[in-house]
């Protein structure tokens, strides 16, 4: 990966998000539900990371403190950890990224989904079945489309970037919720 203070880092966070986002597809079309899972959770975290290097100027606008600032640079968009999507995605809607808060909470339900599986009683997991996180997975990747469509006029697009979303596009289009 190129250093989050480059633009390519934009470049090949979208990338990633779209080859993750192709590669749970192959797996859902294999019923390896679990894997998909583990995949989009992959292919957003990536979104998250395109979008704050993208959006870090704004970002850094909102943060109130220094530590904030220095702690978003140096951590966040390097390694968007998990314990602190939540708030990094509450951070993108304040700078006008809509809804990006709820596309999270489905991304990390689907990152609990990888790791316990169905859950009837709903204890450990929040799908009951393989055919609710078949759903979720389908509709997170349509949600990821959508970002990408609205910051593609913003970045140097590449013909890799094209075929990538050209190809998630025709996979996605015969399953989409």
């Amino acid at each position: 990966m190129p250093k989050p203070s480059t633009e390519d880092y934009v470049n090949a966070g979208l990338l990633e998000a779209l080859v993750e986002g192709n590669l749970a597809l192959e797996f859902l079309d294999r019923g390896l539900v679990r894997n998909a899972a583990g995949k989009i959770f992959q292919s957003w975290r990536a979104l998250m990371a395109a979008l704050l290097r993208l959006e870090l100027d704004k970002l850094l606008q909102v943060v109130k403190s220094e530590d904030e600032r220095r702690w978003l640079v140096d951590k966040a968009i390097p390694r968007v950890p998990t314990s602190r999507m939540k708030a990094l995605s509450q951070l993108l809607e304040l700078i006008g990224y809509t809804d990006a808060s709820l596309w999270t909470d489905k991304a990390l339900n689907l990152h609990d989904y990888q790791y316990n599986g169905p859950d009837p009683d709903m204890a450990v997991s929040k799908y009951r079945s393989r055919e609710e996180a078949t759903y979720d997975v389908v509709k997170l990747l349509s949600g990821l489309i959508r970002y990408v469509e609205v910051i593609k006029p913003r970045i140097r697009w590449s013909d890799e970037l094209e075929n990538a979303l050209r190809e998630l596009r025709k996979r996605l289009s015969p399953t989409e919720p």
